[in-house]
């Protein structure tokens, strides 16, 4: 299974041979995988897949895989794959090792962001060789789900050396971009990808619904709204601006905020509160605590402070 050679990035040391994988389950995220694996010559010989979506999935992603029970999965697998949500991995694991299922030897990676290796105690007890492997990256079950990976970031947890080549040898093998996480950083590392991804969406669609609402009854010659779909003007305004800002985030770091928090202008800021209220106050108080954060970022003046409801900061406090 784990053989000496040239790891793809041509440095001398442990690589997985080419792999029989078995997959548990044909999820979003475990049927993507299985395909860039399977592009990098390795074999995905089964997997599991009880709803009907993921039997779809399957047989869309994966046809000449077999959908078997998970035990059977297990039992064939050089590397197993679980691709299962964090509230089910836990028991999915146990009830591996108490069947003992899982052939030692066998290489058992998970996908979990938050999880590392010590969630897979049971089954390295048994003579598994551990791995968390962690795509960062969003999976809506799309297409695009593929052709993201060999652009994303992986996040790796192994138990040792070897554990790490094996993760950094499959990884650069779909030519995605593998880095490590400490076991204790994993909860850390998730949540800070939770919230650049997450509530990203959630940010840019209040944007639009606000958007819409604005330009409600204003649309020109071929604007169409498209209702509460995606694909109106409300979009086309709103992604240009939006992709703009991330990668000036991206490359600017704080240089990149703009807009009346960090230019201090309390005024507007009052001004956009009193406008989103009247519009949906739900969404007052998400603009009202992203503008608090931004203005503690941007060192705004204490008069933004107040308009946000902060206590004014005392002269010569810092914040």
């Amino acid at each position: 299974m784990v053989s000496m050679g040239t790891l793809p990035d041509g440095s001398d040391g442990f690589r997985p041979a080419r792999l029989t994988i078995g997959i548990i389950s044909a999820g979003r995220v475990g049927t993507a995988l299985g395909v860039a694996l399977e592009r990098a010559e390795h074999v995905v010989v089964a997997c599991s897949a009880i709803s009907h979506a993921s039997r779809e999935r399957a047989l869309r992603r994966l046809p000449e895989t077999a959908v078997l029970p998970v035990d059977e999965v297990a039992g064939r697998a050089e590397l197993l794959l679980l691709a299962v949500p964090d509230a089910v991995l836990g028991d999915l694991i146990s009830g591996l090792a108490a069947t003992r299922a899982v052939r030692p030897g066998t290489i058992v990676a998970h996908t979990s962001g938050a999880n590392g290796i010590g969630v897979l105690a049971p089954l390295t007890e048994q003579d598994c060789i551990p791995l968390a492997i962690h795509p960062a990256m969003t999976f809506t079950g799309a297409d695009e789900d593929i052709a993201r990976l060999p652009e994303a970031c992986f996040g790796v947890t192994a138990a040792d050396e070897i554990g790490y080549a094996i993760a950094q040898s499959l990884v650069l093998e779909i030519g995605g971009e593998p880095f490590r996480i400490r076991e204790d950083a994993r909860t850390l590392y998730h949540a800070a990808l939770a919230h650049a991804s997450n509530h990203l969406v959630t940010v840019v669609l209040d944007a639009v619904e606000a958007l819409r609402s604005a330009l409600w009854g204003q649309e020109l010659l071929g604007q169409e709204m498209v209702g509460d779909a995606p694909g109106g003007i409300a979009e086309r305004v709103i992604g240009p601006l939006a992709r703009a800002s991330l990668e000036n985030a991206l490359t600017r770091g704080q240089g990149a905020l703009t807009g009346p928090v960090a230019r201090g202008d309390a005024p507007a800021v009052a001004r956009h509160l009193e406008a989103i209220e009247e519009s949906d106050p739900q969404l007052a108080q998400a603009y009202r605590a992203n503008s608090l954060r931004t203005a503690q970022r941007a060192h705004a003046p204490d008069e933004v402070f107040a308009v946000l409801g902060e206590p004014t900061r005392e002269p010569g406090s810092k914040r």
